[in-house]
């Protein structure tokens, strides 16, 4: 995956590193599950040496961790920048929130690993990072939140909707509907599943004024 931030020298190189042995990880997690993967293999898959990845990350946990973090990260900054661009070219939160759901599905066609890894471990709760990943969800989800509030400030959206649910339904709804057609029906094209969750969030959201 890569960084949305640019440095120079030292750590630009370092940041290129670190690129390196997120996508290694997420790879063999994916295929093989955390345990399995030692960090020999990262270190072989990514193409450096193993005291590199010490280097980089105290342990392969911390490694996976960081992961987590850089990767909703990145799906965060989508999510925002899709609200803010509609909003620049004067589109309606309904249109906010359609944009969003287009940008995650980007995002997942772009890393279906590591989005497949991140579905899968919201529903473990013996992790050692489980309450970093509770954190960086909930910075996922504060964003379609943000939308849904000022939708019903402005009166676009009814006052009823439960704001916090409503936004873990979207948000949900786009990595299981992705996840879907990744596994099941790869033939469908982004734009094909797009407009279908398009008509969705049509029917359910923007029919609760």
């Amino acid at each position: 995956m890569e960084s949305s931030s640019a440095a120079s020298g030292g750590s630009t190189r370092r940041e290129a590193t670190r690129q390196k042995l997120y996508e290694a990880a997420v790879t063999l997690i994916a295929e093989q599950g955390f345990s399995a993967t030692t960090v020999d293999e990262i270190a072989e898959r990514a193409g450096v040496a193993k005291g590199t990845v010490y280097y980089n990350f105290a342990s392969k946990s911390v490694l996976f961790e960081e992961l987590l973090r850089h990767g909703v990260g990145l799906l965060t900054a989508s999510l925002r920048e899709a609200a803010e661009g509609t909003a620049r070219e004067g589109g309606t939160k309904v249109d906010a929130l359609d944009a969003m759901v287009r940008a995650g599905l980007v995002f997942i066609d772009r890393y279906p690993a590591f989005t497949q890894l991140y579905v899968a471990e919201l529903w473990r709760t013996n992790r050692a990072w489980q309450s970093t990943l509770m954190v960086v969800r909930q910075q996922a989800v504060a964003v379609v939140e943000d939308v849904l509030r000022a939708g019903v400030a402005g009166g676009e959206f009814s006052d009823e909707i439960d704001v916090p649910l409503t936004a873990a339904a979207l948000v949900g709804m786009v990595l299981v509907a992705a996840l879907d057609w990744k596994s099941f029906q790869p033939e469908r094209s982004l734009d094909d599943v797009h407009a279908a969750l398009s008509r969705l969030l049509q029917g359910r959201v923007s029919g609760c004024r």
